[in-house]
């Protein structure tokens, strides 16, 4: 469930994505490969991002019509602003080279979340800023596992099924390295890319806890055999 490539790790990208962007817009005169959308396709992914947030507010059940129709427009210009800016810079305008955090060389992947980390905060901060305006934190944290499909509570119960007695401070500390990730990711448009923001938060809880007197690799490798152990043992009752 946990386990994941290395390759993902993009530490230290948030000091090469404005070095790379800058060098690549400055060599380009348009971004290679650019996404176009047809009217047809454009309005038929308008009406997705419609749905899905009227979707995402009416779980919050206002019982307000004024104040859900402000905050699905919130998340609909949001969710349409990270599609567009996403289409507008492919992975293609980030030059190709390596992670400096790791020495492998940049995957597509790497490239693309660069290329979208780009975007201005503004767009972050206006989302945010119209979400805890209208509601309560319990309920935007409600709205951001919505755009992150619940990845918070399903990664923190991996955490809690490997690591034996997780103690109160550990599950703070992994907890709120989780919720970062999941802040971070709301301008991001696929789960791959989500995903591999979570990648970032998911090492440096690792870190933590090998820092913290724990063995992450032992851990999980125990974790690993418990469960193959457990299989063998039901197909054996099974024959």
């Amino acid at each position: 469930m946990m386990k994941r490539t290395m390759q993902v790790q993009i530490l230290g990208m948030a000091i090469l994505a404005v070095t790379l962007f800058s060098f690549n817009a400055q060599s380009q005169s348009a971004p290679a490969q650019q996404t176009t959308m047809t009217a047809d396709i454009r309005a038929k992914s308008d009406l997705d991002q419609e749905k899905k947030a009227a979707e995402w507010i009416a779980g919050l059940d206002l019982n307000d019509a004024a104040k859900g129709a402000r905050l699905k427009a919130a998340v609909v210009d949001h969710l349409k602003t990270i599609r567009d800016w996403h289409n507008e810079h492919p992975y293609t305008t980030v030059p190709a080279g390596i992670n400096p955090a790791t020495g492998n060389k940049l995957s597509d992947l790497d490239r693309q979340v660069i290329a979208n980390s780009v975007m201005p905060v503004t767009v972050h901060e206006k989302l945010m800023s119209s979400l805890r305006k209208e509601l309560s934190e319990t309920q935007v944290e409600a709205v951001m596992d919505r755009f992150t499909v619940g990845k918070v509570a399903f990664t923190m119960a991996g955490y809690k099924a490997i690591v034996p007695n997780l103690t109160a401070a550990e599950e703070y500390t992994i907890l709120n390295f989780l919720k970062q990730a999941r802040e971070q990711a709301l301008d991001y448009k696929n789960m791959n890319q989500i995903s591999a923001i979570f990648e970032i938060y998911k090492t440096k809880a690792e870190l933590y806890l090998n820092s913290n007197g724990r063995s992450w690799k032992q851990m999980y490798k125990d974790y690993t055999n418990k469960i193959k152990a457990k299989k063998a043992e039901e197909a054996k009752k099974r024959d």
